[in-house]
């Protein structure tokens, strides 16, 4: 994949977080109203990544957050909890996670970390699904053009106990599967949902995965939500439980998940 000459240096975020003077505190009920199935996923070490479900039991979130960076391997789905709407101590629901599938193009160690990103997506199943009035799943997108306007709901390492929208955001680049955002991300926004507007209707388009440096400018790198639905079918065949990811085309399955520290 080529690399925008450009684009000088990127990094894989781990805990949630966008920092732009647009990036508003979701911090009562009414600022969150809408984005409460944007949610925590939070790990058995104290860690967390940010999900947002897509079905009642489906969070879409990054790939890399389900690997350990200490031994590369996925980890079991009892390390993992969602917590939907997080907010001020207290979720509108909490989940245990059943299983988690990423795509067998994602290669955690791969050497080339633009096309790493290009892969960066995930599917935890939940152990009960979420069926709440106040906590809907937000609907999938087609990958924005250039120049297009989208927002991002995420949660930070330095705002933990409440998620933060920024509400508009600027897609600079396309290159394939990837966009570069004009969302200013720090350390921790894995897996954050990317929105563009439709009739007045969020839609998820892409997920970030990455914070970048753009001519000395902090952007971001988010991956298209095209390969969801390839996730999902891997999930409704029922597989579980596959060590390692699987070659020749396939997906693979696992009973866990974590995040990569920066």
């Amino acid at each position: 994949m080529r690399i925008p000459a450009f684009l000088s240096a990127f990094l894989l975020l781990a805990a949630p977080a966008l920092a732009d003077d647009a990036l508003h505190a979701l911090v009562t009920g009414d600022e969150g109203r809408g984005w409460a199935a944007v949610g925590r996923v939070d790990l058995g070490d104290g860690a967390f990544c940010t999900g947002a479900l897509i079905a009642p039991d489906l969070v879409l979130t990054a790939a890399h957050c389900l690997f350990s960076a200490r031994t590369g391997a996925m980890i079991d789905a009892d390390q993992i909890s969602f917590l939907a709407g997080w907010r001020n101590g207290s979720a509108i629901a909490y989940r245990g996670a059943r299983r988690a599938v990423v795509p067998s193009g994602y290669r955690y160690e791969e050497a080339d970390r633009l096309e790493r990103i290009a892969y960066d997506l995930a599917l935890i199943e939940l152990d009960q699904p979420i069926r709440l009035p106040s906590v809907q799943p937000f609907a999938l997108a087609v990958q924005p053009r250039m120049g297009a306007e989208v927002g991002v709901v995420s949660y930070a390492r330095d705002r933990a106990e409440a998620p933060s929208l920024q509400s508009v955001c600027t897609v600079m680049q396309r290159e394939g599967t990837i966009s570069m955002l004009s969302c200013e991300a720090d350390f921790g926004a894995s897996g954050a949902p990317v929105f563009a507007t439709s009739g007045g209707v969020a839609q998820i388009v892409s997920v970030v995965s990455a914070m970048a440096d753009a001519d000395g400018k902090r952007v971001s790198l988010a991956v298209s939500v095209a390969g969801v639905a390839a996730l999902r079918a891997v999930l409704d065949q029922g597989q579980v439980g596959t060590a390692g990811l699987v070659p020749g085309g396939r997906l693979a399955a696992t009973t866990g998940a974590k995040f990569v520290r920066p």
